[in-house]
């Protein structure tokens, strides 16, 4: 296994705030996995904060949380905006490095 250096981390986190994304949450998570697969040796973790959604956004991440042990899902009683999401999503990472992504995959993940 590779160690965590100034040039190769051990851990990435990325940071997904969530509002009514259940559509498109499935997909962006296997690309997001298919683009880190290219790195043997990278560890990743997934930060999915539901902001608050109405969709069945958190049911479909609690569902990915428990087929991939690196998706955290967390969720907002209420929709307090992206900001905020983003915050606590950064406040929940462990990564050396955090990427912020959007759920909406209008940029792809590659």
């Amino acid at each position: 296994m590779m160690t965590a250096s100034p040039r190769w981390p051990g851990l990435i986190s990325i940071v997904v705030p969530v509002y009514n994304e259940a559509r498109c949450l499935a997909a962006l998570h296997a690309r997001l996995c298919a683009v880190l697969d290219a790195y043997p040796g990278l560890q990743r973790e997934f930060v999915f904060v539901d902001d608050g959604s109405c969709d069945g956004s958190f049911e479909l991440l609690a569902a990915l949380g428990a087929q991939d042990p690196a998706v955290k899902a967390l969720r907002f009683a209420r929709n307090f905006g992206k900001e905020s999401a983003m915050a606590a999503g950064l406040r929940a990472a462990v990564g050396d490095i955090v990427v912020l992504k959007d759920s909406d995959l209008q940029h792809p993940p590659e």
